[in-house]
């Protein structure tokens, strides 16, 4: 299942850089790329939320340090 762990976390970061640029430059990465309000681009939100479940799920048996 690393690979499950790899993509949540890599769809973890874009929400979280995504939310940063909003934020602080009024510019969202998500939308530039795949068109505002597109299909494609709310796939890509709902894929961000279920992987920051999984993350928030599971992090503490992947995590080497919050596990010791």
């Amino acid at each position: 299942m690393k690979w499950l762990h790899m993509v949540s976390f890599l769809l973890v970061v874009v929400g979280a850089v995504t939310w940063g640029t909003v934020v602080l430059f009024q510019f969202n990465v998500v939308d530039a790329v795949f068109g505002a309000g597109s299909q494609l681009g709310q796939m890509i939100y709902v894929l961000v939320g279920v992987s920051g479940l999984y993350q928030m799920a599971t992090h503490k048996n992947d995590c080497k340090t919050c596990s010791k």
